[in-house]
C-alpha cells in the first residue's frame, strides 16, 4: 500500500494534489479542518472542496485534523508508518493583514505545525518525499529595491538587470527586509523544511509560490487575488485596488501546473531544494492588465476604486524565475496560459453562483 498525505486538502493547491495523485497511490489522506473559514468568513471556506473530494475520489480519506495538534499528527503517521511516500503540506494562514491581527496563530499555524509534520514524517516515515508549499513573501520586500520603471499598465524592472528576463531567482536575499508576520512565519517554515533535508537527509522540497491560481480557489478580500477579482466582476461588487496606481505585477500559475511540478519532484526527489514556481515571464499580468482581461472575457465593465496606500511591505513587481526547476526537471512544461486561468475560473464561479459565499 502506497499512501499519500496532504494538508489543507481542501483549499487550491490541496485538492488539486488530492486529484492528480490519487491515480498513482492507494490512498490520499487529507488534513484540512476548514480553517479559512475561520481566517476569513463563510465566503472562503473550503468545506464545498472537501465534499466534492469525498464524492469524487474513491480512495479519498478525509481527516478533519488540526495541523497544530501534534498528538493526532503523530497520531495519524504511527497509523500508516512507513506506507506514506509523500508528504503534501499546502495548509496555511495565508494572509499579511490576517497574521498582524494574531500574530500568535498565524505563527502557530504556519511555522510550528509545519515542525509536527517533519518531526512525525522523520520519526514514523523517514523515506518519505516532503514537499512544503512555502511563498515568494519569504524574499520580504526585497523585490521593491529592484530597478523598476513605470509604464502605462504596469511596472517593470529595467531591460539590463540580469532579472529582466526570466524574473527573480533564489539567489535574492532573505534577509534585512520587511516580511510581513505572514512572510516570517511562511519563512521560518522554508527554512525548516530545507534543514530537515540537509541535516536529516530526507527528501524535502521547498517551492515558492508566486499567485497560486485556478477555478477551485476559494478567494477572498484578504487572499487569492486573481479569484476574489474575478468573483467582484461576476457579482458586480466593487474591487478596491491598493496603491501603486493598479500597475503592480503578479505571475500567476494554474494549481495544475504547480502540482505537476510536484509530481516531477517526487519522482526524482533531492533533500533539502528550494525552487522558486510561479507563472514567470509565461503567464503574469498587473491588477490594471487583469482587470482589462476580465472585462474582455465577460464583456461587462467592472467596478474598481482606488485607494493610494498600499499594503505595507507589497511587491510592486513581481516575477518568479523559475529556470532551476526547469534544469532539474526538463520534462516539465507548463499547460494553462493566464487567459485559460481566467476563463476556467469565470466559468467555474458562474456554475456556483446560487451558493451563498459568491453572495
Amino acid at each position: 500500500m502506497k499512501v499519500a498525505v496532504v494538508t489543507g486538502s481542501g483549499g487550491l493547491i490541496g485538492s488539486e494534489s488530492v486529484r492528480f495523485f490519487s491515480k498513482y497511490f492507494s490512498y490520499i489522506v487529507g488534513l484540512d479542518n476548514d480553517s479559512r473559514r475561520l481566517f476569513f468568513g463563510d465566503e472562503a471556506s473550503t468545506q464545498w472542496s472537501t465534499e466534492s473530494l469525498k464524492s469524487e475520489i474513491e480512495n479519498f480519506r478525509h481527516e478533519p485534523i488540526d495541523v497544530c495538534d501534534k498528538t493526532s499528527i503523530e497520531k495519524l503517521f504511527n497509523r500508516y508508518g512507513n506506507d506514506i511516500a509523500l508528504v503534501i503540506h499546502t495548509a496555511a494562514q495565508p494572509s499579511h493583514d490576517w497574521a498582524a491581527s494574531n500574530p500568535t496563530l498565524d505563527f502557530q499555524v504556519n511555522a510550528n505545525a509545519t515542525l509536527n509534520l517533519l518531526e512525525a514524517t522523520r520519526k514514523f516515515s523517514e523515506k518519505a518525499v516532503f514537499i512544503h508549499c512555502s511563498t515568494n513573501k519569504v524574499y520580504g520586500d526585497n523585490p521593491n529595491l529592484l530597478p523598476l520603471v513605470e509604464t502605462e499598465f504596469r511596472w517593470e524592472i529595467e531591460n539590463t538587470h540580469p532579472f529582466s528576463k526570466n524574473g527573480i531567482n533564489e539567489s535574492m536575499s532573505v534577509d534585512a527586509t520587511m516580511h510581513s508576520l505572514f512572510g516570517a512565519s511562511k519563512l521560518a517554515a522554508d527554512i525548516l523544511v530545507q534543514e530537515y533535508g540537509r541535516y536529516f537527509g530526507m527528501k524535502t522540497a521547498v517551492f515558492r509560490g508566486g499567485c497560486l491560481s485556478g477555478p477551485l480557489h476559494s478567494g477572498t478580500k484578504l487572499h487569492g487575488f486573481l479569484s476574489y477579482l474575478i468573483k467582484s466582476a461576476l457579482v458586480k461588487r466593487p474591487y478596491v485596488v491598493l496603491g501603486h496606481k493598479g500597475k503592480q505585477v503578479r505571475d500567476n500559475i494554474h494549481s495544475f501546473d504547480l502540482v505537476s511540478m510536484f509530481w516531477e519532484f517526487f519522482k526524482n526527489p533531492k533533500s533539502g531544494e528550494v525552487y522558486n514556481a510561479g507563472g514567470s515571464r509565461f503567464s503574469n499580468c498587473s491588477i490594471l492588465e487583469a482587470i482589462s482581461l476580465i472585462e474582455t472575457i465577460t464583456n461587462s465593465k467592472m467596478q474598481v476604486e482606488y485607494i493610494d496606500s498600499p499594503r505595507r511591505g507589497d511587491h510592486i513587481w513581481y516575477i518568479s524565475d523559475i529556470s532551476k526547476f526547469k534544469r532539474d526537471y526538463p520534462n516539465w512544461r507548463y499547460k494553462f496560459s493566464l487567459t485559460e486561468i481566467v476563463e476556467q475560473s469565470i466559468n467555474h464561479i458562474n456554475s456556483r453562483m446560487t451558493n451563498s459565499d459568491f453572495a
